[in-house]
C-alpha cells in the first residue's frame, strides 16, 4: 500500500485532504481512481489506511477507514552527523539512512570538507535533502519523517549534542590503534527511548583539531572496525550495527 507523509493541517475530521506532490504522485505516477486504498502518517506516527473518495484538479480527498498500530521506527533515536561530503554521497547517506532508520542527518563544514556551501542555493539544497529522506521514508514504510538540518558549524553541532543522550564520533585512529570496544559498549549502554548523535567526517577524515575539541566536549572516539570505510559507508555500518543489536539480537533472546 502506497504510503504518504501528510500534516495535522490535511486532516478535516475523517477526512485527508492531499494537495501539491503527493497528490500528483497519487494521481499522474500511481494512477490511482477512486476506492483505491492509501496509508496515510502523521506527525505523531500514527497511521491511518484510508480510501480515496474524489480526485480534484489540485487534490485528493481520501477518508480514514482503519488505525494501524505499526512497529516500524528504532527504539533509539539515532542522529548522522557529517562533515559535509560531495552532493551524491550525502543524498545518498539521506536516503539510506532514513531506510535504516535514523531520525535525523545533520550535515556540518568540517575543515576537510570538499565541498563549500553555497548559501545562495542553501534554500533549494535543503528543501531536495528533505524530499529524499521523506521519499525514502515511504518507500521503508516508517512512521517517522526524520529531519534534515541545514549545514552546521561544529560549535552548532556540539551544542546539539547536548541534548542527546549519547555521543560518538568515528575516528580512523581507533581502528588503527586495534581499539575496536568502545562502540559495542555503547550500543549495549543505549536505553530504549534514548537518543545518540553520531559524527562522521568528510571524505578527509578529522582534522587532529576537531577530533580534540570533540572528544573535550563529550564525544566518544569510535572505531568501526579493523577496515577503513568511505565517509558514505561509515553511516550506514553504524545503522546497521544498531539495528543488529536492538532489533534482531535482543528480541531474539527476549
Amino acid at each position: 500500500m502506497q504510503r504518504y507523509f501528510v500534516s495535522d493541517r490535511e486532516r478535516q475530521g475523517e477526512n485527508v485532504v492531499i494537495s501539491g506532490d503527493d497528490a500528483h504522485h497519487i494521481v499522474r505516477v500511481m494512477r490511482m481512481k477512486p476506492e483505491d486504498a492509501i496509508a496515510c502518517v502523521f506527525p505523531n506516527g500514527r497511521t491511518a489506511v484510508c480510501t480515496i473518495e474524489q480526485i480534484a484538479n489540485e487534490h485528493v480527498r481520501a477518508r480514514i477507514v482503519q488505525w494501524k498500530e505499526e512497529e516500524r521506527e528504532l527504539p533509539v533515536r539515532i542522529y548522522i552527523a557529517q562533515g559535509l561530503p560531495k552532493g551524491e554521497k550525502w543524498e545518498l547517506v539521506i536516503q539510506k539512512g532514513t531506510e535504516l532508520g535514523a531520525a535525523g542527518f545533520l550535515p556540518f563544514m568540517a575543515a576537510r570538507s570538499i565541498v563549500k556551501w553555497d548559501a545562495k542555493k542553501a534554500e533549494k539544497k535543503v528543501e531536495r535533502w528533505g524530499k529524499i529522506a521523506k521519499e525514502a521514508a515511504e518507500q521503508a514504510e516508517r512512521t517517522l519523517l526524520p529531519k534534515v538540518w541545514a549545514p552546521l558549524s561544529l560549535k552548532e553541532l556540539i551544542a546539539f549534542g547536548e541534548t542527546v543522550d549519547n555521543r560518538l564520533f568515528a575516528y580512523e585512529e581507533e581502528g588503527r590503534g586495534g581499539r575496536h570496544a568502545s562502540l559495542p559498549a555503547l550500543l549495549a549502554g543505549l536505553k530504549p527511548g534514548g537518543s545518540l548523535l553520531a559524527v562522521f567526517g568528510p571524505e578527509g577524515g578529522f582534522s587532529p583539531e576537531e577530533a580534540e575539541r570533540l572528544q573535550q566536549s563529550g564525544f566518544s572516539p569510535c572505531s568501526l572496525g579493523p577496515r577503513i570505510l568511505r565517509t558514505e559507508t561509515a553511516p550506514l555500518y553504524l545503522l546497521s550495527a544498531v539495528s543488529y543489536e536492538w532489533e534482531l539480537r535482543r528480541k531474539e533472546r527476549e
